[in-house]
């Protein structure tokens, strides 16, 4: 069964002539043959993309797929409408250019081709930070692969004494037209690999290329309150182009080591987390604790009757945000450390606490809720 043309093309069928446009470009430039070398999958879309473009962008023959759908053209001017050759262009006398489709709506196609062949690729660098360095933000170095121009042929990828040619295939001009059933299509010359230019003799050290690989020390900086995740792009830093053409770009990917006592909150990155454990004496009476943060020690006033979990707010002492001068805060969870190893003594004076407050429940409220609902269960 054939495919729904304008299901191909990702519109409705209500869509604009200049709707189904910017589809085709779209989808076009996606599965364009120059940008997946030797991908059947692609080029297969290709094909149809372009014979959906062809078909929807002329107003005689989107009207007669409209009323007849793909019978009105297949088998080469079977079924209601005349099949290809109905539009004089299909199955007929005159042959049906699709390359040149494309290379109306994007300029051309052979210096293009060239400039998007031998531009640099793009780098990839992961590197590893504290806590503390995303938090202050820090310059690193790195050293990144890279090349620099062959110094036996001086970046004409010739055998020194001899020179490039114009290509005997392309004549020049960087690409060839290739004729696949119905499909005429244009593509990056086989022979030059679009350069227009043929070398018969190719230099020893750089086989032809013009460049050596080698590598390069770039210095990144990176911003105080970047995240675990997020990059970086140094536009023009990547692998450099052939010929003339552009570098590509270097994405830094940031990862922060995890850290021993602090974690940033998921939903609020600007925050820190910490856990602070205290005795059953300082939650009890309250009092003031050290409490460490990125920038040093301060001291955190701890209220009388703490309870275990409660969060306290240490206003400013968080991480900075990427995008402002906003810092978040770290929020301490306390823990209320319940003693081990005690001694007869301290067992004595804790049994005597405890005689002491289990005649006034009004001290350990929590206690006497859940002892209240226990009296109301078996009273029932």
């Amino acid at each position: 069964m054939s495919k729904d043309l304008y299901q191909i093309l990702g519109v409705p069928k209500s869509a604009s002539d200049d709707d189904i446009k910017k589809a085709y470009r779209k989808l076009a430039m996606k599965y364009h043959p120059d940008r997946n070398p030797d991908n059947k999958e692609a080029e297969e879309k290709f094909k149809e993309v372009q014979n959906a473009y062809a078909i929807l962008s002329d107003a005689q023959k989107r009207a007669t797929y409209d009323q007849f759908g793909n019978a009105a053209f297949e088998n080469n001017g079977a079924g209601a409408g005349g099949g290809f050759g109905g539009f004089g262009g299909f199955g007929g006398s005159q042959s049906f250019d699709f390359g040149d489709i494309f290379s109306q709506m994007f300029g051309g196609g052979g210096g293009s081709a060239r400039q998007q062949n031998f531009q640099g690729a793009d780098l990839q660098y992961s590197v590893e930070i504290s806590l503390e360095e995303a938090a202050t933000g820090i310059r690193k170095q790195i050293t990144v692969p890279t090349y620099d121009e062959c110094d036996v042929c001086h970046g004409s990828g010739a055998k020194p004494g001899s020179s490039a040619t114009t290509c005997s295939t392309c004549h020049g001009t960087g690409t060839v037209h290739v004729r696949q059933a119905i499909f005429q299509i244009q593509q990056t010359c086989p022979t030059c690999h679009g350069t227009g230019k043929e070398i018969k003799d190719p230099c020893t050290k750089c086989h032809g290329e013009g460049r050596v690989a080698t590598t390069k020390t770039v210095e990144v900086n990176i911003p105080a309150g970047i995240d675990n995740g997020q990059r970086i792009r140094l536009s023009g830093e990547g692998e450099p182009g052939m010929r003339g053409a552009p570098a590509g770009d270097l994405y830094i990917h940031v990862s922060v080591k995890p850290h021993k006592v602090f974690h940033r909150d998921p939903e609020a990155p600007t925050d820190l987390h910490c856990e602070l454990p205290i005795s059953f004496p300082t939650a009890a009476l309250g009092g003031e604790v050290e409490v460490p943060t990125l920038d040093g020690k301060v001291k955190l006033s701890v209220p009388a009757g703490t309870q275990n979990g409660k969060r306290l707010r240490i206003k400013g002492k968080g991480m900075k945000s990427v995008r402002s001068s906003l810092v978040g805060d770290l929020y301490c969870h306390v823990v209320v450390e319940t003693p081990v190893n005690l001694t007869e003594r301290q067992k004595e004076l804790l049994q005597e606490f405890e005689n002491l407050t289990s005649t006034d429940r009004s001290q350990t409220p929590k206690q006497k809720g859940f002892l209240d609902k226990l009296k109301e269960m078996f009273d029932n």
